[in-house]
C-alpha cells in the first residue's frame, strides 16, 4: 500500500516512513502542503497522513483539497495540538496525536483503509476516529 505523509517536520516524516516501511508499506513524503497536493494528484496513493499545523496551509485545508481531487482516499490527521476544532476533524477520516503515533498510527491507517480488525488485534491499539 502506498501512503503519502505530509508534514513540515523532517523528523516526523522520517519517523512515519520508518514505522510504515517496517510493515511493508511504500511511503511518499512531502515537506510542504503544495508538494503533498502534487503527489496526491499524480500518484496512486492508498492513504494520506497529514499534519495539522503547517506554514502554507493547515492540514484540514490540505485534506479538503485532496478529498476534492480524490474523494475515496482516507486521510489521517496528526498533531500535538490537543484542542483541534470539531469542524477541522470533520475534514479527515481519523485523528492521531503525535504523542501516540508510535502505537496508534498504523492501526488507524489500517482501519481507515479497510484492514482495521487484524491490525488492531495484532497491535493491541485503540482507534480514534471521527
Amino acid at each position: 500500500m502506498l501512503i503519502l505523509c505530509i508534514d513540515d517536520d523532517d523528523g516526523v516524516l522520517s519517523f512515519h516512513r520508518a514505522l510504515l516501511e517496517r510493515r511493508g508499506h511504500e511511503v511518499l513524503t512531502a515537506a510542504s502542503a503544495r508538494q503533498g497536493l502534487q503527489l496526491a494528484e499524480a500518484c496512486p496513493i492508498a492513504a494520506v497522513i497529514v499534519d495539522y499545523h503547517m506554514p502554507e496551509m493547515y492540514g484540514h485545508e490540505v485534506a479538503a483539497e485532496i478529498k476534492r481531487i480524490r474523494p475515496h482516499i482516507p486521510i489521517v490527521m496528526v498533531s500535538n495540538d490537543d484542542a483541534i476544532p470539531e469542524q477541522v476533524l470533520s475534514a479527515v477520516d481519523a485523528f492521531v496525536s503525535k504523542d501516540e503515533a508510535a502505537r496508534h498510527l498504523l492501526p488507524v491507517i489500517m482501519s481507515v483503509c479497510g484492514e482495521g480488525r487484524s491490525a488492531l488485534q495484532e497491535d493491541g491499539g485503540s482507534l480514534t476516529q471521527e
